[in-house]
């Protein structure tokens, strides 16, 4: 979730893959309420899975975004049903992220289904800060190098993200920050995922590398 914030500097921690991009002041936030369920899998609206290996009979919650905001996954899936499964379902944590952005809902239900522990909590932070600033993602995002460990009900994921063609929109004036690409556009991340009792794989602990050597096109 080291998404191209440039409302204002964040306080939160890198271990926390919540680093939003230095451009402004050293404002805090001072959200500190944890998501609601955020230690269990739990979602009340019912959506068509995800396709592919993920396929489960877990109710999922529907991922609808703007239409301005798009992904593009070039992550080749495995073969493996776990490891095909642990993809599919970060692909839509990835998503769950901007629709509760874009919704200004830091304990959205999406947020409660694919995240649990640190990275929920972490989640909620992170969206709070928009939904102060009374802004929203736009743009379209890329995700590329994807490397992926299962074992058991445990597995770690690596990837990049391009976030070179996503900006910050303030709803209020209706004006998209635009800025050049750099360097730090490209973020390198490990994600830690668990399966749960309903066979989701909710991530559990993220960390980014802005600026990674690994990402850069």
């Amino acid at each position: 979730m080291n998404r191209p914030f440039r409302l204002a500097t964040a306080a939160l921690t890198v271990s926390a893959a919540l680093l939003l991009t230095a451009c402004g002041s050293d404002d805090k936030s001072s959200a500190d309420e944890k998501i609601a369920g955020a230690e269990q899998g739990g979602g009340d609206e019912k959506s068509t899975s995800p396709s592919g290996p993920a396929e489960r009979a877990a109710d999922r919650p529907k991922i609808e975004l703007p239409s301005d905001l798009t992904y593009e996954f070039e992550w080749t899936r495995t073969g493996d049903k776990n490891k095909d499964a642990v993809l599919a379902d970060r692909e839509q944590a990835i998503q769950a992220v901007d629709l509760a952005i874009a919704d200004k809902a830091p304990a959205h239900k999406a947020l409660r289904f694919y995240y649990e522990g640190d990275a929920a909590a972490n989640a909620q932070k992170y969206v709070q800060e928009y939904v102060k600033a009374d802004a929203r993602t736009t743009g379209a995002y890329r995700y590329y190098k994807a490397t992926v460990t299962a074992d058991g009900g445990k597995a770690g994921l690596t990837y990049c993200e391009d976030q070179s063609k996503v900006y910050d929109k303030y709803l209020k004036k209706n004006k998209v920050d635009k800025g050049p690409a750099t360097k730090n556009s490209y973020v390198l991340y490990a994600a830690q995922l668990s399966r749960n009792e309903a066979g989701v794989w909710v991530t559990t602990k993220l960390t980014a590398t802005r600026g990674s050597d690994t990402c850069q096109p």
